[in-house]
């Protein structure tokens, strides 16, 4: 009701004991789990939703407690798990456990992190009997007998299969639930005795019942148990500030021989992506520097041209900080086309150079020819694709790459038309008299 009632929200799923259905392949449903919950909001406004997480984090954390509550924007990018993930990777669950909580502790302590958790959940109380083996040897029981008695009384054993149409319904046999309501119940359970041939009560087996803590979830990565101390950073603020502030105090906790820390999250996510394109990037590079060499059949047009890709850095630096758009995955990708856009310009604007030159002009004025005659198609390629990649602005996922593209396109454009001409004049020393020498 308190999330429903909040201005701008128009429709509210929730979902109790686990996540939704995947509906996309980035979403990552939680894993079943009683204790958890999850509301899907939908809200009439895109603008809205960055006032309402800032105005519903506060109110939930207050008025509940003894949960942990996090409220975040849907994004179409990585799915599952949390911005900042420190994950300890060893044989031991309880050193884990307890690797994890320091750093969790470490996280608790900073004031920018929020939702802070792991992700084996809480550890679980669970009774666990100690029998008398001397005793059910005497009684012609089997350890195998006194499980299975324990399960029939408190989860039930199926008896038959009830067809309903084309369902076919399982039928379980079991005490009645005021039979298995508690540890006290535990002596109501009747396993059969081969030496006195008859039914006795499970407390004749039973020394003692302790109560132990238990991980109810043992997370393994690569068949290694692993557990993930996790955090977030406030509504409306990027996680890397927040990294660098615990990255330091979490590799500082000392690590027993055979244990590991690694980093997950949108660390490991960015070093992944980017080592992929550092990886295919130099090739890419290299076919269109030997392309345009093959071209023009000379390097000192090839070097006027490739040194017009770093002027769209201006325009993108302007954009992002405009549009408070982060230098992401998806930019650098906007990055990357852009590049081939400035490319084709520069190639336009010094093949037609060439070209007046071949033709006889002196190189002055064909210089100066050739940069006005070009100019109107190069302007006119720019602000098609501008206009072409706007509708993006409005996307969350392709809102970087959009913002990428049109200011490093428009600012690139235009000091390529001058920065074109004044390159290639002092690479080729075209001097200012060479006009007048030709007239």
């Amino acid at each position: 009701a308190k999330v429903s009632a909040a201005p701008g929200v128009s429709h509210v799923t929730s979902f109790i004991g686990q996540g939704g259905l995947r509906f996309m392949l980035t979403y990552s449903p939680e894993d079943p789990n009683p204790a958890y919950g999850q509301l899907l909001v939908d809200v009439a406004c895109f603008e809205d939703i960055a006032g309402l997480i800032e105005r519903l984090q506060p109110e939930l954390e207050a008025a509940f407690p003894q949960a942990s509550v996090k409220v975040w924007k849907f994004m179409l990018g990585r799915g599952g798990g949390k911005k900042i993930e420190a994950a300890f990777r060893g044989p031991d669950p309880a050193v884990l456990r307890r690797l994890a909580e320091e750093a969790k502790a470490i996280m608790a302590a900073d004031p920018g992190a929020v939702a802070i958790q792991d992700d084996w959940r809480q550890a679980v109380p669970v009774v666990r009997p100690h029998f008398s083996v001397e005793a059910a040897q005497r009684a012609g029981v089997l350890p195998s007998d006194i499980a299975a008695a324990l399960e029939r009384n408190y989860v039930g054993q199926q008896i038959g299969v009830y067809r309903d149409k084309e369902r076919l319904i399982p039928i379980l046999a079991r005490a009645p639930a005021d039979e298995r309501g508690g540890v006290e119940d535990l002596g109501n359970a009747q396993v059969f005795s081969a030496t006195a041939g008859k039914y006795v009560p499970v407390s004749q087996f039973v020394e003692r019942v302790d109560t132990v803590w238990e991980d109810a979830l043992i997370r393994r990565e690569n068949r290694f148990p692993t557990i993930k101390a996790q955090c977030d950073p406030p509504a409306g603020q990027l996680s890397a500030p927040l990294f660098e502030r615990l990255r330091p105090q979490i590799e500082a906790i000392t690590l027993p021989p055979g244990y590991v820390l690694e980093w997950h999250g949108e660390h490991k996510a960015s070093v992944e992506a980017n080592a992929g394109l550092a990886a295919a990037a130099p090739f890419g590079f290299a076919a269109m520097v030997v392309a345009v060499i093959v071209m023009f059949n000379g390097l000192r047009q090839t070097a006027v041209i490739w040194l017009t890709v770093p002027l769209a850095v201006v325009g993108v630096a302007i954009g992002l900080l405009l549009f408070q758009a982060p230098f992401e995955f998806m930019a650098i990708l906007g990055f990357l086309s852009l590049t081939g856009m400035l490319i084709k310009n520069a190639i336009v604007l010094v093949d037609q150079i060439d070209v007046e030159i071949r033709e006889g002009k002196p190189r002055l004025l064909a210089l100066l020819d050739a940069s006005a005659s070009r100019a109107r198609p190069v302007f006119l390629g720019a602000v098609t694709t501008v206009l072409g990649v706007a509708p993006l602005l409005v996307d969350p996922f392709f809102r970087s790459m959009a913002v990428t593209i049109m200011f490093g396109l428009i600012f690139a454009t235009g000091l390529t038309l001058v920065v074109v001409p004044l390159l290639y004049a002092s690479f080729f020393r075209i001097r200012g008299d060479e006009a007048e020498a030709g007239r």
